[in-house]
C-alpha cells in the first residue's frame, strides 16, 4: 500500500456529470483540479454501468429553446456526431475525452474518498483535506484543496465535513409548498436498476432463476404497462427503496430491483401473453442501483416548489432547469398509485448560485441532486443535464473563489458581477442575463454586417411545396415582434365548393421572454377564407409593443379549412398545435395534471416546419448589432445576427464586423454560433436526430483584421467546425497583439443551413 499527498486548488468529488462539468469549468479558468470518482467510469448514473439517459431542460422537447449550452451542450452534441446510434460505452468516451482535454486536471477514478479533515465552530467550518483509497491499486491518497466541491449524488464528503443537510419531505408549513406533507417524514424517491433486450432473430428461452419476483404476488401488473418494445428507461418506473435508507440499504434494494427485473423477463418471455418476445433476449441488466435521492446540502438558499413553477428571477442565478416536478410514490414500483406525478413551469426555471454552497463550511460547494432544495423541487432539478449546468456554474465559482481569495458565500453577496460575466463569456446555460463585461472590446464597437435578414416569412418553393394542415385543432406560430406587427398573410385552404368561412386569429403576449406558450390574450381578429386554394389571408393586428417580445398568433379549429405547412425551418420562429383528447405529452403511463400550458401547445411533430406566412413590416429581429446585444439566447426574441442567403458561387461570403474609432490591441476573439437549442438531444435512445451536425451550425469560418492600408488580412481560418463556442488567440505578425481598428468574421459555410447565424462575436484585449 502506498500513502500519497497531493494538492491542489480545487478538489472535485464524485465524477458523474455535474462533478465533470465542474472540473471541466474550473480548469478553463486555469486552475489545478483533482476529479475523484469512486466508479471505473465517468458520468454516475448516465454511465454504461447504470445507462439512464440524460434530461434536461427541454423535458423530451416540452419546453423550447430549452437545450443547454456550456460544457453539457458541448458533450450533448460531440454525441450526437460521434454516436448516433446512442451507444453507451461510447457516451463513455466522449464523457472521458472531454476530461482528458483539459491539461489542468488530474483524474482518479476507481478511488473512494471515505476521510475528511475540516475543523471550525459548527457555523463556520472549514475543510483542509480529504482522503481516498483506489481500489486495484493499493494508494491511500490524500487531497489538500482550497475549495472542495462535493458531486457524490449521495453527499458523503459534506456530510463528513459537518456541512447542514436534509433528508427526507419538509412539512408544508416550512416553505408554504401544496405538494409537501403536513408533516415532515423521511420518505425518498427510491432508485432504479435497467435493463435492454436483443432481438437474436431465432427463438430464445429463458429459464427462471430461483431468485426472480413472482409478479403475479405483486401489484405491478395491475399498476404499470410491460411492453416487448421497451428498453433502458421506459421501466424507469422499476424503482424502490423509497421507505428505506438509500444508501445504507442499498444491496437489498440491488437484491429487491434485480429480482423483479427477473420476474419482469418471466413474465413476458414465459406467461404466453406477449407471443412477439420469442426471439429476444436479455442484453444487459444493471448491477449498480441509479439512486434518485439521499442528502440535500442547506445553502444561503433553499429552492423551493414557488421558486420552481413561478419561474422566480434571481440576481445571483448561475443555471436553469425545465424538467418538471417530478415526484414518485415512496412505495415505487409496488404503489397502486400512478409511478409519478409531475408538473411544469410555463417555461424555464432559475438557480441561484446560494443554492450550490454550504451555510457553515466555508469552502464547500456542491452540485447536483445534493443542491440546496426542497424534496419538492429536487424533483425538478435533479435530472442530469441540469445537474451537469450546476456543476459548470459551481466549479466557475470554485475557480473564481481561488483567484479573487473569496469565500463562496462572498462571491455570491459580493461580486455577483464576476460569476455572471464568466459564465457568459464561457457560453455557460444562463438565460435572461446579458454580457455587461467591460473586458469585452465588442461592446464598444461599431458592428456592421454583409446582410442581415429582415424579412419575417415561409413561403412555399418549388422545391418545398408544403402540404394543408387540418384546422381540427386550434394552431399556432410563436413569432418575434421587433418593433411591430402589422399584418400577417396566412396560407391557408378553404373546403371546396362550399361558401367561405372565416378564420378566428388571436394574438398572446408569452407573459415572460423565456417562455414560448400563449399567456396573456391580446386582441382578437377574423379574416375570410376563400375557397379552394392555397389563398393568402391577412390578418391586421397593429401590434407594436414597448419593447421586442416573442408572440403566439392562434389560428382557431375551423373545419374544413387548413394552413399550410411548410417544410422548412424558420429563424426564430416556431410552430404550434394545441393537444387534442388522445394526445400523449411526454409519457402516456402517467397522469397528467390540469392546466399545463406547455403541454397544452406542443411541437411534437412540427419540429423545422412552419406553416406558411408572411409578416410586415420588416423586423429588426436579426440586426448585427444582435452578435454584441449580450444575450447568448433566445429571449424575448432569437438574440442573434442571421444573413440573408448564403453565398452560391454568384454571392460573395457573408460577414460580421466590429468597427472602433481608434485602433486596438486584441489578443483573443470569441464567436458563439448557433446549433440550435429548441432542437431536443439526448445520449441515448431516445430522441436522435437526422443529422450528426446541426446545420444551423457555421463549418467555415475565417477571422480578418483590418491593415492601415484598408486590406483585410486573415488571422486564421477554421473549417470542419462543429462547435458552438469558440476561442481564438489572436497574434500579430511579431508575434504580438493584433493592432487593428476592425475585426472581421466571415462565415464561408454552414452545416446546411442557408443563413449565416452568429449569435456572439467579442474581442478581448492585452
Amino acid at each position: 500500500m502506498r500513502e500519497e499527498e497531493v494538492h491542489y486548488d480545487i478538489a472535485v468529488i464524485g465524477g458523474g456529470l455535474a462533478g465533470t462539468c465542474a472540473a471541466i469549468a474550473a480548469a478553463r479558468l486555469g486552475r489545478r483540479v483533482a476529479l475523484v470518482n469512486n466508479r471505473p467510469v465517468l458520468g454516475g448514473n448516465a454511465s454504461s454501468e447504470v445507462r439512464v439517459w440524460v434530461c434536461g431542460a427541454t423535458a423530451h422537447g416540452v419546453h423550447r429553446w430549452a437545450r443547454e449550452t456550456g460544457i453539457m451542450g458541448e458533450l450533448y452534441t460531440e454525441n450526437q456526431y460521434r454516436n448516433p446510434e446512442g451507444n453507451p460505452y461510447y457516451w463513455d468516451q466522449v464523457v472521458l475525452d472531454a476530461v482528458r482535454a483539459e491539461p489542468g486536471i488530474d483524474l482518479y477514478l476507481n478511488t473512494d474518498v471515505r476521510e475528511v479533515d475540516a475543523s471550525g465552530p459548527d457555523g463556520a467550518r472549514e475543510v483542509h483535506s480529504c482522503t481516498g483509497w483506489m481500489m486495484g491499486s493499493e494508494r491511500r491518497i490524500t487531497f489538500h484543496a482550497r475549495q472542495f466541491l462535493d458531486c457524490t449524488g449521495d453527499g458523503l464528503l459534506g456530510h463528513l465535513s459537518g456541512a447542514h443537510y436534509r433528508i427526507g419531505r419538509e412539512a408544508r408549513s416550512e416553505s408554504g409548498e401544496p405538494w409537501a406533507p403536513e408533516d415532515a417524514d423521511e420518505a425518498l424517491l427510491g432508485s432504479t436498476i435497467l435493463f435492454h433486450t436483443k432481438d437474436t432473430g431465432r427463438p430464445v428461452k429463458f429459464v427462471r432463476p430461483d431468485g426472480a419476483r413472482d409478479l403475479t404476488t405483486t401489484p405491478i401488473l395491475r399498476n404499470r404497462v410491460l411492453r416487448t418494445g421497451d428498453n433502458g428507461c421506459d421501466y424507469w418506473w422499476i424503482e424502490w427503496g423509497g421507505e428505506l435508507d438509500t444508501v445504507h440499504d442499498n444491496e437489498r434494494i440491488r437484491d429487491e430491483l434485480q429480482a423483479v427485473i427477473m420476474g419482469i423477463w418471466d413474465h413476458i418471455k414465459n406467461s404466453g401473453e406477449f407471443p412477439d418476445a420469442e426471439n429476444l433476449t436479455l442484453e444487459w441488466v444493471g448491477s449498480l442501483p441509479g439512486k434518485r435521492e439521499y442528502r440535500r446540502f442547506l445553502g444561503d438558499h433553499m429552492l423551493t416548489q414557488q421558486d420552481i413553477l413561478e419561474q422566480r428571477q434571481f440576481a445571483d442565478r448561475v443555471a436553469f432547469g425545465g424538467w418538471s416536478v417530478d415526484l414518485h410514490p415512496v412505495q415505487g414500483m409496488y404503489a397502486d398509485e400512478p409511478g409519478a406525478r409531475q408538473r411544469y413551469a410555463d417555461g424555464i426555471f432559475h438557480i441561484p448560485l446560494r443554492s450550490l454552497y454550504s451555510v457553515n463550511v466555508t469552502n464547500l460547494l456542491f452540485a447536483g441532486r445534493n443542491i440546496s432544495a426542497t424534496h419538492i423541487a429536487f424533483g425538478a432539478t435533479r435530472v442530469m443535464a441540469t445537474c451537469a449546468t450546476l456543476g459548470e456554474a459551481a466549479g466557475t465559482a470554485a475557480a473564481l473563489c481561488v483567484a479573487e481569495s473569496l469565500s463562496p458565500r462572498e462571491l455570491a453577496a459580493n461580486h455577483p458581477e464576476l460569476v455572471r460575466r464568466t459564465l457568459l463569456r464561457q457560453d455557460a446555460s444562463v438565460i435572461g442575463l446579458s454580457d455587461d463585461d467591460p473586458g469585452n472590446l465588442a461592446r464598444t464597437a461599431r458592428v456592421g454586417a454583409s446582410s442581415y435578414l429582415s424579412r419575417l416569412a415561409a413561403e412555399p418553393t418549388p422545391a418545398a411545396p408544403g402540404e394543408p394542415y387540418p384546422l381540427t385543432r386550434d394552431l399556432a406560430l410563436l413569432l418575434p415582434v421587433d418593433p411591430a406587427l402589422d399584418t400577417v398573410d396566412l396560407l391557408v385552404h378553404g373546403a371546396p365548393g362550399e361558401r367561405p368561412g372565416e378564420l378566428t386569429v388571436e394574438l398572446w403576449s408569452t407573459g415572460r421572454p423565456e417562455n414560448a406558450v400563449p399567456v396573456d390574450h391580446v386582441l382578437t381578429t377574423t379574416v375570410a377564407v376563400p375557397t379552394g386554394g392555397p389563398h393568402w389571408v391577412t390578418a391586421r393586428l397593429d401590434h407594436r409593443p414597448d419593447a421586442p417580445e416573442n408572440v403566439v398568433l392562434i389560428v382557431r379549429a375551423c373545419p374544413g379549412a387548413a394552413l399550410v405547412l411548410v417544410p422548412e425551418r424558420t429563424d426564430g420562429v416556431l410552430a404550434l398545435r394545441s393537444r387534442v383528447e388522445g394526445d400523449a405529452a411526454v409519457d402516456h403511463d402517467i397522469p397528467e395534471e390540469e392546466g399545463q400550458l406547455v403541454l397544452e401547445w406542443q411541437a411534437r411533430g412540427l419540429r423545422r416546419r412552419t406553416f406558411g406566412f408572411r409578416a410586415t413590416p420588416d423586423t429588426a429581429a436579426f440586426l448585427p448589432e444582435r452578435a454584441v446585444g449580450g444575450f447568448q439566447r433566445a429571449y424575448g426574441g432569437p438574440q442573434m445576427w442571421s444573413s440573408e442567403l448564403l453565398p452560391d458561387p454568384d454571392r460573395a461570403a457573408q460577414w460580421l464586423r466590429l468597427d472602433w474609432d481608434k485602433e486596438q490591441q486584441l489578443t483573443e476573439t470569441r464567436v458563439v454560433f448557433d446549433d440550435d437549442v429548441d432542437e431536443y438531444l439526448n445520449n441515448l435512445h431516445r430522441h436522435r436526430t437526422p443529422f450528426e451536425v446541426m446545420p444551423e451550425l457555421v463549418r467555415d469560418y475565417r477571422i480578418q483584421s483590418r491593415e492601415p492600408d484598408g486590406t483585410w488580412r486573415t488571422l486564421l481560418t477554421v473549417t470542419g467546425n462543429r462547435r458552438r463556442h469558440r476561442v481564438h488567440a489572436l497574434k500579430g505578425a511579431d508575434g504580438g497583439p493584433v493592432r487593428t481598428d476592425a475585426l472581421r468574421l466571415v462565415v464561408d459555410a454552414t452545416h446546411g443551413a442557408r443563413h449565416a447565424h452568429v449569435i456572439a462575436f467579442k474581442a478581448y484585449g492585452a
